[in-house]
């Protein structure tokens, strides 16, 4: 799960818009590395929107729950890459491409990808509620064996739910989304759709540690 040299070159965070619009400060410890995501993506999301949740929305208003996720990429720069490219996904071939609100490097650096204030497609079923976090890595021992990574994780998921008043029991990893009370999804064939990263063993130790 380390990065190597292949971190982005970033600045660091000073404020934004938070989720209702007003400017907020970020942690000088959270680092930008804002993917594209214009009036196109944005109008993509919308429509992903009304597909699978009911309502057309590109906005993230309240999250409610946490995810965590694990990569499958040994550096941010590559997540990020993939992230920013914006091809119909190779899962289901829809558009905007996924994406993640952060990603955190091996070396325990934290970039942010997307504003808080914008959706993301990381979690089928709970895009409409959720901030996603990538990890580099490939699997769940990469992540909750690397001190550093496993320190920045802790320290922004602290930060997040301070901010957005998310209870320890919605920091959830992928594979708990069909768990989650506020899992929805509108499109019969993606209705217990998830993934294995992050399972239920993994998250009750990472939820020891917050």
């Amino acid at each position: 799960g380390n990065s190597g040299g292949n971190e982005p070159a970033t600045k660091p965070v000073a404020s934004q818009a938070g989720p209702a619009g007003k400017a907020g400060p970020l942690p000088a410890w959270v680092h930008r590395r804002f993917i594209p995501f214009g009036v196109k993506r944005k109008h993509q999301m919308a429509r992903y929107s009304k597909r699978h949740y009911g309502k057309r929305e590109w906005r993230l208003k309240n999250p409610k729950q946490i995810v965590q996720h694990v990569a499958v990429a040994s550096s941010a720069l590559a997540v990020r890459r993939h992230f920013a490219s914006n091809r119909p996904d190779p899962e289901f071939g829809e558009r905007p491409n996924v994406c993640a609100h952060f990603v955190i490097s091996g070396r325990g650096r934290i970039y942010q990808l997307v504003r808080l204030g914008i959706r993301c497609r990381h979690t089928v079923g709970l895009n409409h509620v959720s901030i996603g976090i990538e990890h580099t890595g490939f699997r769940d021992g990469d992540v909750l064996g690397n001190r550093r990574q496993m320190r920045a994780s802790i320290r922004l998921t602290k930060w997040l739910r301070c901010r957005y008043d998310i209870g320890i029991r919605d920091v959830i990893g992928h594979r708990e989304s069909l768990r989650s009370r506020y899992h929805r999804e509108r499109v019969r064939s993606m209705k217990r759709q998830t993934h294995g990263d992050f399972r239920y063993r993994s998250m009750r130790r990472y939820r020891k540690r917050l």
